[in-house]
């Protein structure tokens, strides 16, 4: 397994990052179909835990997890709704370094699924990966309520589908061959990444039964953050090696794909993921010091190197 990349500048919240990456990496062991079952689509099951177990960050369950801390929902239960998001987190990731998209060797440092197992059986592990998450998250493991599993399997569907993170990848593709203005490439980006962000935040909330303003903080939250990642991601792409990385670095300038670096310049790039921080910060005074790790998350968004 590729180890994660660490952030010695905030060691207290990197000890948390650990612990919840480990929490739900065990929960999605688990939850993962075995790849040793003996049967004819084991090689299916072994392509989706490679895509699922071969390291990452696990931001996305990270902001799960500390969103239902905030309202006090049982830890097993967010712990189900974090492994969700990263199912469906990887199954992008998986389709998007297929040669049809990104063309992409390296994820995690290790080698992409689909040079590992094959193109078809990649995208065979994708969609699995989607359909776990659902089936997953629509389990009453999950919450013995119905209409929250409900309004999870909702605000899901709407965070990955085309007017979420798929169709953020579309303009991803066409960015490719027309050029974007600022506001297109920032639209694109609040698509394909902050939409399933927010969703990773909004989970907590709806699994915690929270008030309207305050998932609409944790939502506008995510948004922010989620656009400050993608900036600092397009900076990487320009000044990271690819170790460090754990993927081939300036694709995006190779392939001329619309990024705020390309729109912007590095130092103008890098002025607006620091004020985007900064401003995802404004939406949790709601919270007090109860959102303490969110705050510092945003710092280290722009501190990252992977």
């Amino acid at each position: 397994m590729c180890p994660s990349p660490r952030d010695a500048s905030d060691p207290q919240l990197q000890e948390a990052m650990d612990a919840a990456r480990a929490a739900v990496d065990a929960t999605m062991d688990r939850l993962l179909p075995p790849a040793n079952g003996g049967m004819a689509e084991d090689k299916l099951c072994a392509a989706m835990r490679h895509g699922v177990l071969a390291g990452g960050k696990r931001l996305r369950a990270f902001l799960t997890l500390e969103c239902a801390h905030l309202f006090g929902v049982d830890a097993s239960r967010a712990r189900r709704a974090a492994a969700a998001v990263e199912f469906v987190h990887c199954y992008a990731l998986i389709h998007d370094d297929l040669p049809a998209m990104d063309d992409s060797a390296l994820r995690r440092g290790q080698p992409a699924v689909h040079r590992a197992f094959g193109e078809a059986t990649a995208i065979l592990a994708g969609d699995a990966l989607l359909t776990l998450a659902f089936e997953v998250i629509a389990d009453p493991d999950t919450h013995e309520d119905p209409r929250v599993r409900c309004a999870l399997v909702t605000a899901l569907a709407q965070a990955a589908g085309a007017h979420g993170m798929v169709g953020g990848q579309m303009l991803d593709l066409l960015g490719e061959h027309t050029a974007f203005d600022l506001g297109t490439i920032s639209r694109m980006q609040r698509m394909k990444t902050g939409k399933l962000m927010a969703f990773a935040c909004e989970a907590g909330a709806i699994l915690g039964r929270a008030s309207l303003p305050h998932r609409r903080a944790l939502a506008h939250y995510a948004f922010d953050l989620g656009l400050a990642f993608q900036v600092t991601d397009d900076i990487l792409d320009v000044e990271a090696n690819e170790e460090e990385a754990g993927k081939p670095v300036g694709a995006d300038a190779a392939a001329g794909k619309a990024t705020f670096v390309s729109a912007l310049g590095q130092a103008q790039a890098r002025e607006r993921a620091e004020m985007l921080a900064e401003q995802a910060t404004t939406h949790l005074h709601i919270f007090g010091s109860r959102a303490e790790a969110l705050e510092r998350l945003a710092r280290y968004v722009l501190e990252r190197r992977a």
